[in-house]
């Protein structure tokens, strides 16, 4: 039988787990909507409908607020996506899936894709430089995974994986900036463009 301090205490995790997740929430709705320049702590309090010392009790401040958001977002992406390209019974298909699966995540969750893009051009370290400068190394190295599978099972040709790695997703970043600023634009078919043309670049003669 548990004992009363073990229940509270389970209680008291849930609820705190429960209202990082709220404050998360309300930083991508705020920064989708006014931008991360005007996102202030104090701005996101009042989406949350909480105080901003309650903020400031669950988050060392904005940068740590911010770095959850990124968490969160990839996070989330690898969850929905990575089943998928796994599920896949060819390279070529684990691919092509990869493109359309995180264009169709960014289709469901265009308020967070916007944040993120707010976050990685506005955020800054003390000396002023941007704080995420690149993707997380983690994103780079799934890639190259899915890469390197490739060639050991002869669908892929020889390749430097990084390069390829680092070129995909920078052709994604593009994608989701166009599809950004322009938001009638057709993003699936857009990713499914960009999938063959990633297969034909990569495919074995």
């Amino acid at each position: 039988m548990r004992s009363k301090n073990e229940s509270d205490g389970q209680k008291r995790s849930f609820i705190e787990k429960a209202r990082r997740a709220q404050i998360i929430d309300a930083a991508v709705h705020t920064i989708a909507e006014v931008g991360y320049p005007n996102a202030s702590l104090a701005r996101i309090a009042r989406t949350a409908e909480v105080s901003k010392g309650v903020i400031s009790y669950h988050f060392d401040g904005k940068d740590e607020l911010m770095d959850q958001v990124v968490i969160g977002v990839y996070t989330q992406i690898g969850e929905e996506v990575v089943p998928r390209v796994l599920a896949e019974q060819s390279m070529e298909g684990a691919l092509r899936v990869h493109v359309r699966g995180v264009a169709e995540y960014a289709l469901a969750h265009r308020e967070r894709m916007t944040a993120l893009a707010q976050i990685f051009r506005h955020s800054r370290d003390a000396q002023g430089a941007p704080r995420f400068g690149s993707q997380p190394e983690a994103i780079y190295e799934h890639l190259e995974g899915l890469y390197r599978s490739g060639q050991q099972s002869g669908e892929f040709r020889d390749f430097d994986v990084r390069v390829m790695a680092v070129s995909q997703q920078a052709t994604l970043d593009a994608m989701f900036e166009y599809w950004r600023t322009h938001p009638g634009h057709d993003l699936l078919a857009h990713a499914d463009e960009l999938g063959e043309l990633l297969v034909r670049a990569v495919r074995a003669r």
